[in-house]
């Protein structure tokens, strides 16, 4: 069903983003773009939305699918719709414009809006830019797209035997085995040293997560796990405007009492499990040019078609305030509320570094600003007059000003620094710094510690922030068995005098047994030393897989935990490089011209991935930590042959491999693909058969390893929903992706590379 004459009116009166709009990328592999999206929303779309978007009837589309060989379609529920934004946001954007995004979405402009600016600023993650799409029309298919349909139906049948489609545990399944009742007990809240242990969802909701249930976000199955593994803190983004009257204008805060009351309900709720709740708050936040006619003297910095509100002016204290302490009274037993000051969110004058050009703020410093946004929160939460907490975190902070902000702090804050920034690292001979986001080095750094040591020599509390779970090395698995890292991450923090530990930004929230090992780390029993990290991981992997390969398990962790110390890190490079697609992401026979997006779409910007690293030592390195995965699984399987167990340990135990090997996959695709670009440069500028010929050959051994890989990752995520899921930036890719890949590369051996050995006389 084409868009309402009122849609589009909705639509043009909402301005999405656009950026520079190039063309989308070449799909040379599929007959025609609606193939393309009948093939990548097979799995996440009902096709019957699909069907009314593009002008066909749901069984049009369904044949269209099962003549490329897919089986099913499978059912999508509401519930995995709810769960999905992102993800189908991500697979149509190089493919429908947005007014056929809206219609398979079944969102408002407003609502699309939102989420790219608000939730965790996703249109950055897409690349400041939507690619031009043409409208979508079906037709049906032509004599070439019938002949290419029998050709990818029979590649199909030759790599996967038992189908594409439908699959044992089908994208996000895990939501229901994490939801279901769960019978271990919540450790001893009286046993633990460090508080509060928080973190984020594995599974959160994307756009406006407050207007829905909280059992949605955070389920009695799943809260109860969390408490087994020692969490005693979750957090979830709050927006100010949302959750308290917004006083210039109170339409944006439609609805913000439910939102109240649901987030009464989550504090509810969780605290049966000893577990509180945190709002991350990072505000005020900008508002767009057409706010200002009506309110210049609110006006702050400008940038593009947004300006803060500056945190300078009288009123706008007030309105931070007020909101604050307003949200506490709804809410009295909130936790308490952490906060960024200096994010790629704009919000005060100071959070991008330039005050200078506000009319007030330009006689002040930016910890005068920064600190100063700190303390309206702490005034709210006394005006409110409950005992939530407030946690300043001192991320983007400069180096010649942070101390003074930590003066300017209210002394009953609580202060937080990221651990493992500006720890010194030598990578492949490439000597560089940590900046977060890290567990292949050990913290805690320099910089944590001089800025800790600072807070509590004025009385105030200090919390590490670190990553227990994953990071941004890898985000497309759960967790990353790299335990023993962690457990001596822990150690020296405990042996640090640190207060609590915050557990992970929005990836790492799943009860792995890397979290029950902090727990375990920060566990002081009266009369009993604290344990060592081999002490807490023996206990942890005993009880996840038996006494026998409980001990062999942990030998595993501490090869996988040496080898991903090879990791090539570097700030960019852990956001753009294909480390969290792995090998769904696709080879382009031509450059792409695309830049590679912060953890979003690497495409084939190989420039970018490598950041300071050579492409041999950036290739090397990644294929170091494979290598060191690969054997410590070999090792672990030998050591565990003939071993039983219980049928839970049997299936923990099995995930855990399989997690490991997905580790492997992703790291030794993304060095296929670097090597991959590289090769094909040099075939760009080859011109004799005999320069040209090593070039073919090495990209052809590519290509077949990459399909190998695509497949194996595929027989993994089949059976593992949690693969390639992350809670922001949910599926980075399904099994689909992974088949589509091995389409991708059949068609660069059957067509692509015979037509350069032709033009090269080869």
């Amino acid at each position: 069903m084409a868009m309402t004459i009122l849609g589009m009116m909705m639509l043009a009166a909402v301005e999405l983003p656009m950026g520079s709009g190039p063309a989308p990328v070449a799909l040379p592999h599929f007959p025609d773009t609606v193939h393309a999206l009948v093939w990548r929303n097979w799995q996440v779309l009902p096709m019957e939305r699909l069907a009314d978007a593009v002008g066909a009837h749901a069984e049009d589309l369904v044949g269209i699918g099962k003549a490329m060989g897919l089986t099913g379609p499978p059912k999508i529920s509401d519930d995995q719709l709810r769960r999905s934004g992102t993800t189908i946001i991500k697979r149509n954007w190089h493919l429908l414009p947005y007014d056929q995004l809206l219609e398979v979405l079944k969102w408002t402009p407003e609502e699309l809006a939102y989420t790219l600016r608000e939730d965790d600023f996703l249109f950055i993650k897409l690349g400041l830019l939507k690619p031009k799409c043409a409208r979508v029309v079906y037709a049906p298919p032509g004599e070439k797209a019938v002949a290419r349909e029998k050709a990818i139906a029979a590649a199909v049948k030759e790599a996967f035997p038992d189908g594409v489609g439908e699959t044992p545990d089908p994208p996000l399944g895990f939501v229901k085995q994490l939801s279901s009742p769960c019978r271990e007990q919540a450790l001893p809240a009286t046993e633990f040293k460090l508080t509060p242990r928080y973190c984020f969802s594995y599974f959160g909701l994307t756009g406006d997560p407050f207007l829905a249930r909280s059992e949605d976000i955070y389920p009695d199955g799943y809260l109860a796990r969390l408490a087994a593994r020692g969490v005693d803190g979750i957090w979830l983004q709050g927006v100010l405007f949302t959750l308290a009257s917004f006083p210039w204008d109170p339409e944006r805060s439609a609805r913000y009492e439910e939102r109240l009351e649901n987030l009464r309900v989550l504090v509810e709720r969780a605290s049966k499990y000893g577990i509180g709740v945190y709002l991350y708050l990072n505000e005020p936040r900008a508002m767009p040019k057409a706010f200002f006619e009506k309110h210049p003297e609110l006006k702050g910095v400008t940038e593009g078609d947004y300006s803060t509100l500056c945190t300078s002016h009288p009123d706008v204290q007030k309105y931070i305030r007020d909101s604050v302490a307003s949200i506490c009274k709804a809410v009295p037993d909130l936790r308490g509320f952490f906060s960024i000051t200096a994010s790629e969110n704009m919000t005060n004058c100071y959070s991008h570094y330039q005050g200078k050009q506000c009319p007030r703020c330009k006689d002040r410093t930016p910890q005068e600003v920064i600190s100063e946004v700190i303390r309206l929160y702490y005034e709210g939460i006394r005006q409110a007059g409950t005992k939530t907490e407030v946690i300043a975190w001192d991320w983007g902070w400069q180096d010649e000003w942070a101390l003074e902000a930590i003066d300017g702090l209210p002394k009953e804050a609580a202060f937080m620094s990221v651990s493992e920034w500006s720890i010194p690292i030598v990578r492949g001979g490439i000597a560089t710094t940590i900046g977060e986001y890290s567990m292949s080095v050990i913290g805690p750094g320099p910089r944590a510690q001089k800025h800790w040591a600072h807070a509590r020599e004025r009385g105030m509390k200090t919390i590490a922030k670190i990553q227990a779970g994953t990071t941004w090395e890898c985000g497309g698995v759960p967790y990353i068995p790299v335990t023993e890292n962690v457990a001596k991450h822990i150690a020296n923090l405990r042996d640090a005098k640190l207060d609590g530990l915050m557990l992970g930004w929005t990836l790492g929230g799943y009860p792995s047994p890397n979290l029950e090992v902090v727990a375990e780390m920060t566990r002081v029993v009266d009369g009993q030393p604290a344990p060592t990290p081999d002490d807490a991981m023996q206990k942890v992997a005993k009880r996840w897989f038996g006494e026998s390969a409980g001990r062999a398990m942990v030998e595993a962790w501490k090869a996988w935990s040496a080898a991903f110390q090879e990791f090539p890190f570097n700030g960019g490079l852990v956001y753009t490089a294909p480390v969290h697609t792995g090998p769904s992401n696709l080879l382009w026979e031509t450059p792409t011209h695309y830049a590679a997006t912060m953890v979003g779409f690497a495409y084939d910007d190989v420039d970018t991935w490598r950041a300071i690293y050579p492409v041999e030592v950036f290739t090397g390195q990644l294929e170091k930590i494979a290598d060191g995965f690969d054997k410590g699984i070999d090792a672990l399987r030998e050591k565990t042959k003939g071993i039983g167990g219980g049928a839970e340990q049997y299936t923990a135990f099995e995930q855990e491999v399989g997690v490991a090997t997905a580790v492997s996959l992703h790291y030794r695709s993304a060095a296929n693909q670097a090597r991959f670009v590289m090769a094909r440069r040099g075939l760009e500028k080859a011109t004799a058969p005999d320069a040209a010929k090593p070039l073919i050959d090495e990209l052809e051994r590519l290509v077949k390893s990459e399909m190998d890989l695509a497949k194996r990752l595929y027989a993994l995520q089949a059976n593992d929903s949690r693969l390639g899921f992350e809670a922001s930036n949910q599926y980075f890719y399904v099994p689909v992706d992974l088949a589509e890949k091995v389409l991708n590369c059949r068609d660069l051996l059957d067509r692509w590379l015979p037509e350069q050995r032709k033009r090269l006389g080869l």
